[in-house]
């Protein structure tokens, strides 16, 4: 399918995430010969650090590959086939912004769910967008693999305005494969289900071990570790829901505990990351420091790596990936992004028919499908109207007493990286 000496481009390569993404190319050197990675972030300093340290981490590994940085996408893209895409505009200041500012009106506030989602979603859109546009004109033929948040929206926006092509990334659609296979001590390979909804948005059930049905006693044992939720809803859902769904049914006691939290999570991170690029300057290190572990997203660079995988050896591999939805979901758009299992080859993704829906869940999914939609629309037009528009449609805010002076706090305290919103200085 591709050349035999792949070329991989990391953009945003000066997040802390990196180390992770080359120990998995690393580990699956048989299958995916890799021969270059370059690393490409605005940041000089945090890129500096990186190329650093991943030089003397892959010496570590025995991996070899050339590794180089640049600034430039013209450079970082031609001749790529894969393009990682691991960006936050604004970085994890702009993040505290996103969880604060909402608390202060009694809403949650967190990066990718809610208000704090949406505004990601319009600082980070049209960046992603740029970089699509690059890709088509340096690199047409090469897969954008995204993992920058919200990444269900992130794709839906490309989708819309570019010509690439591009997997939606999230490392939640394959957690509930993970939990059976831990829970029940059987092989990831043998457990399928259906997969319902949008990324952070979405429901497993019909799961299956080697064809066979699970029990309810393994329903139970299962859902042990989807630690988020109530155990006795999830029980009465009969469902495994996302992580997420915590900030819709349990809203005002997340709405509290993260109104008593210290720290918000942007600013835990933004102190644990001054320590792990310590440990990255540190030219003494060649391993991956221990405090990565502190720092979440665990799973990250085994599906990035799942999806180059069976794309580039066209291995027709089971993964849940945020693709158009194009029928599969019938009471949503064709062209929304739905976050589904597919079959993932040379030829993209094939998403995987759904038979039925647990009709508690429908409404649910559909608001915040609506939000999505029109959230993409307004970061890419920079419409006000559009943006209070899709506030209102959210489940978690609804009121437009409340969105309304909270659209324009959160818009005036993202100023800086929502240009499209101020055309002209207004």
């Amino acid at each position: 399918m591709m050349n035999k000496n792949l070329k991989i481009a990391i953009v945003g390569a000066g997040s802390s995430y990196t180390p992770e993404l080359i120990e998995g190319l690393s580990q699956h050197r048989k299958t995916l010969p890799v021969k270059e990675i370059v690393l490409l972030d605005i940041n000089e300093e945090r890129l500096g650090i990186m190329e650093g340290f991943v030089k003397r981490y892959i010496q570590h590994l025995n991996y070899d590959v050339k590794v180089w940085s640049t600034t430039s996408r013209e450079e970082a893209f031609t001749g790529a086939d894969f393009i990682s895409t691991q960006i936050r505009v604004g970085g994890n200041k702009a993040r505290i912004n996103d969880e604060k500012i909402p608390l202060k009106y009694g809403l949650i506030g967190q990066e990718t769910t809610g208000v704090g989602g949406m505004f990601n979603a319009l600082r980070v859109i049209p960046v992603m967008i740029e970089i699509a546009k690059d890709v088509e004109k340096y690199c047409p033929d090469a897969w954008i693999i995204n993992y920058s948040n919200p990444t269900g929206l992130v794709t839906e926006a490309l989708n819309k305005i570019c010509n690439v092509k591009i997997a939606g990334l999230c490392a939640g659609g394959m957690r509930p494969r993970w939990w059976a296979s831990e829970a029940l001590d059987v092989p990831e390979e043998k457990i399928y289900y259906d997969y319902l909804g949008l990324n952070h948005m979405n429901f497993t059930y019909h799961m299956t071990i080697d064809g066979r049905p699970i029990t309810d006693e393994e329903f139970s044992q299962v859902i042990k570790k989807c630690t988020t939720v109530s155990q006795e809803w999830m029980e009465t859902l009969h469902l495994i829901p996302s992580q997420y769904t915590q900030y819709y049914f349990h809203t005002k006691e997340r709405v509290q505990q993260l109104k008593e939290q210290d720290k918000t999570r942007g600013e835990a991170i933004l102190e644990l990351e001054k320590q792990i690029f310590r440990e990255y300057a540190d030219e003494s290190n060649n391993d991956k420091p221990k405090t990565l572990a502190k720092r979440g997203g665990g799973g990250y660079s085994k599906v990035a790596i799942g999806v180059m995988d069976a794309i580039y050896n066209d291995t027709g591999k089971w993964m849940v990936i945020n693709v158009a939805n194009n029928g599969t979901v019938r009471f949503l758009d064709d062209d929304a992004v739905i976050e589904t299992a597919c079959y993932v080859s040379k030829n993209g993704m094939q998403p995987l028919t759904i038979p039925d829906y647990p009709k508690t869940v429908v409404g649910l999914i559909s608001a915040v499908k609506t939000y999505e939609s029109l959230a993409v629309e307004a970061a890419i037009t920079g419409n006000k109207d559009i943006a209070l528009q899709a506030l209102v449609a959210h489940p978690l805010v609804r009121d437009y007493d409340i969105a309304k002076p909270l659209l324009e706090e959160m818009l005036e305290a993202h100023r800086d990286y929502l240009p499209q919103f101020y055309k002209n200085g207004k």
